[in-house]
């Protein structure tokens, strides 16, 4: 289904996540409010966040956490006053690891003790390809990014393991050098592509056939480009079943305050 961001390109984060809230906008996130960074979502039960913490800090590639948010589901360093639970177009809820339904406001499932992490997202590097000449398909197509279970494994935290999912964007091969040039300098939404080339080598059978997203056209002479994606979790959850979860549904991501070419400088002063 196509949808139109060309209204939200230029809003402030503030604007567009006030639309979602007001249910104006329940459509992927890509290419809206350029410049800024924008972030997968994962929210647990207290007795899981400590293991889902360390699988992030063990794969930092797909999960790069940029906040956690403990007491309200309000954000403080990536939106002042923002609220993980209404500020995202859409969610999808995990029970015993079974997506069984997905909703535009997940108010009612957040309880005390809740544990919310805003980890990177590939939507952040999109603007700098684009800057440089490199089409993004799917923007271009008006479609969700199309995202994979690849045979690349996590390192496994207490329960959470699973297959590394990877958003996947098909270019040119010199376009393709130049995208991994760009993005490896951003380590936190991501980084590098982890595989240029053949689908079957990262073990995606059909490339028409995404498990996350929809697929977009691949033009004679292109290659298809796969970076770390933060859906990952998603599939981790599947395995480690806490009772219930509460994510992003892919593609409908949460739009933070801080510019992307902020961002890595932003989070290395939080660690200090």
């Amino acid at each position: 289904m196509a949808f139109d961001i060309t209204p939200y390109i230029n809003m402030s984060p503030k604007e567009v996540r006030q639309k979602i809230r007001e249910g104006v906008i329940d459509f992927p996130t890509a290419g809206m409010c350029a410049g800024y960074a924008q972030a997968n979502l994962v929210i647990l039960p207290p007795e899981y966040a400590a293991d889902f913490e360390e699988y992030t800090k063990l794969n930092p590639f797909p999960c790069p956490v940029l906040e956690i948010i403990k007491g309200t589901p309000e954000t403080h360093d990536m939106g002042e006053g923002a609220n993980i639970c209404t500020d995202i177009p859409r969610y999808r809820v995990y029970e015993n690891g079974v997506f069984t339904k997905e909703l535009t406001d997940a108010s009612e499932y957040w309880k005390e003790g809740y544990v919310g992490f805003l980890i990177g997202c590939s939507f952040s590097f999109e603007e700098a390809l684009i800057r440089e000449g490199i089409e993004v398909r799917h923007i271009a197509q008006g479609r969700n990014v199309p995202m994979y279970k690849t045979n690349i494994e996590t390192k496994k935290a207490g329960p959470f393991f699973g297959p590394m999912v990877c958003s996947m964007r098909p270019m040119t091969p010199e376009n393709a050098k130049k995208a991994y040039e760009i993005t490896e300098k951003m380590p936190n939404v991501h980084g590098a592509p982890v595989h240029i080339g053949d689908p079957a080598e990262v073990g995606v059978k059909d490339i028409m056939k995404p498990d996350y997203g929809e697929a977009v056209d691949i033009y004679p002479g292109e290659v298809t480009v796969f970076w770390p994606c933060g859906v990952t979790p998603q599939a981790a959850v599947e395995n480690a079943k806490p009772p219930i979860v509460i994510t992003h549904a892919p593609g409908h991501m949460f739009i933070t305050d801080i510019l992307n070419k902020d961002l890595n400088d932003y989070l290395e002063a939080r660690k200090k």
